[in-house]
């Protein structure tokens, strides 16, 4: 598997931010990709993606988003919403010379990715969207609001594993022990007390909660319309999923007849994209993709 570089770089307004930088194979100079996770997630998500693109011969960069893994906390919560979290994809391509890039978005790293495409289309060249849209289900948004900011710190690795599968088992019923610890390692580190603390700030939830970050509004649904009517996008849906059901789906089908589009089975929100179904669907894409 190969190897990444941490790197960190300044938000405009002086948070220390955090991405990997995985360098690409040789061959023909491809645009890189960007990977933007989840709302509760981080840049480890993508640690298997990562590398499988990196070896096609494209840089991949995923990114900590601000509050998460080992990016800094912002210590005003009104900052977490995604026309915050654009501008800090933006320092980002700026400070290494990015001018284009193919953008990998799950869950919110899909809504930041959608509003990048309303205030920088330049930026984007084309678009993976993992499982969101500019319309989703309120059964998802509901369960995500119910667990999202409430997690506490637990006391072993087996306690967080076990968390992890709770929140996560009606999406993915076919994920094993080993699967979980996995995850819960993605998902929790030690805190200054030697317990098991989610790597994300609590008071990212608010912006859910208050429906900063619902994407429902015209706005969002016109950047969907402008990314996919100018770009190559690549739809990719877990056919188990809540947030994402088949009605948004179709929705999004019909407003972007030329979007590629692909269902995961057996998984719900949001694929991992290592499935051998996402993952045939991205390369693919990819080979396409400027």
């Amino acid at each position: 598997m190969s190897t990444y570089t941490d790197i960190t770089f300044t938000s405009d307004d002086g948070l220390s931010l955090h991405a990997r930088d995985y360098a690409g194979a040789g061959g023909p100079a491809r645009l890189p990709v960007i990977c933007i996770h989840g709302l509760t997630r981080n840049a480890s998500d993508f640690d298997e993606l990562a590398p499988r693109i990196a070896a096609l011969g494209r840089r991949v960069l995923a990114l900590d988003v601000r509050g998460r893994g080992d990016s800094e906390r912002d210590p005003n919560h009104d900052n977490y919403t995604p026309g915050v979290y654009a501008g800090d994809v933006v320092r980002l391509a700026s400070d290494l010379g990015i001018a284009r890039a193919v953008f990998i978005g799950t869950s919110m790293g899909g809504l930041i990715t959608m509003t990048l495409a309303a205030r920088r289309i330049d930026l984007v060249a084309a678009a993976v969207l993992n499982d969101i849209g500019p319309v989703i289900s309120e059964k998802g948004l509901a369960r995500i609001t119910g667990y999202a900011g409430r997690t506490g710190t637990v006391g072993s690795w087996e306690d967080a594993a076990g968390y992890v599968r709770d929140i996560n088992a009606c999406a993915f019923p076919d994920n094993d022990a080993p699967e979980w610890d996995k995850w819960a390692r993605r998902a929790f580190a030690p805190d200054a007390a030697g317990r098991l603390a989610p790597r994300y700030d609590p008071n990212i939830a608010i912006a859910l909660q208050t429906g900063k970050l619902r994407p429902t509004s015209l706005p969002l649904r016109m950047a969907f319309r402008k990314l996919s009517h100018e770009r190559p996008v690549l739809l990719v849906r877990g056919a188990l999923s809540d947030l994402l059901e088949e009605r948004q789906a179709a929705w999004m089908r019909r407003a972007a007849p030329a979007m590629t589009y692909v269902d995961v089975p057996g998984v719900g929100h949001a694929p991992m994209l290592t499935e051998p179904v996402a993952l045939d669907a991205i390369v693919k894409f990819l080979a396409t993709a400027p």
